[in-house]
């Protein structure tokens, strides 16, 4: 089978095209922003296109304009080559890139905007032990539960703890990774994760 996996919910935007679990192609770009622009040329870019039997996409959190990107044109995609949509949490993704590197449970901490840190911790199974939360930096310290610490916020999140215990890895999502991901991370659901509330609120 082949699957196309999109991952744009940070500012790394990224596609790749498996075959059989082998990746035959991928694309990865640290671009902030331009989501919207580069990642259908990207898809393109690809053997026959893209085209696949399958695609995956990132269902953040993360950007909210990135994330609803991703899933936009996965899901017209889907549209067009009458293939299933599954997504998968951004987190997910870097736990599982994580444990490739060493086999702990990990801490998730990636940067989530307005100065506070997404924080999630994984198993070793890549079963998510909480709910993914949106937190200050001092909240994010006593929510990591492990000594591995990964994503691009693992860095300033390991400086708060002063005895040398932390192991890190710095991290973005690349969809390349994205095989990885067992098939309890993929789901149905196409509903964005935000992980927090939206920056603008109704009036009264």
């Amino acid at each position: 089978m082949r699957i196309l996996a999109i991952e744009t919910a940070t500012e790394a935007c990224s596609v790749a095209l498996f075959d059989d679990g082998k990746c035959l192609a991928h694309d990865h770009q640290i671009m902030g922003r331009g989501h919207a622009e580069q990642l259908v040329p990207m898809i393109s870019t690809l053997p026959g296109k893209g085209q696949a039997e399958r695609i995956i996409v990132s269902l953040g959190p993360g950007s909210f304009t990135g994330v609803r990107i991703g899933i936009a044109t996965a899901r017209a995609l889907g549209v067009a080559w009458n293939v299933q949509v599954l997504g998968y949490p951004t987190l997910a993704l870097i736990a599982a890139m994580a444990q490739e590197i060493t086999n702990l449970p990990v801490t998730v901490c990636m940067n989530g905007g307005h100065g506070e840190w997404f924080v999630e911790n994984y198993d070793t199974g890549l079963n998510a032990q909480d709910d993914v939360q949106s937190l200050t930096p001092e909240r994010a310290q006593l929510a990591c539960k492990h000594n591995y610490i990964a994503g691009n916020r693992a860095q300033e999140l390991a400086q708060f703890f002063h005895d040398g215990s932390k192991e890190v890895v710095d991290l973005l999502p690349d969809s390349r990774s994205s095989n990885l991901l067992p098939k309890s991370c993929l789901s149905h659901d196409l509903a964005p994760i935000y992980g927090r509330g939206p920056d603008a609120k109704a009036s009264a």
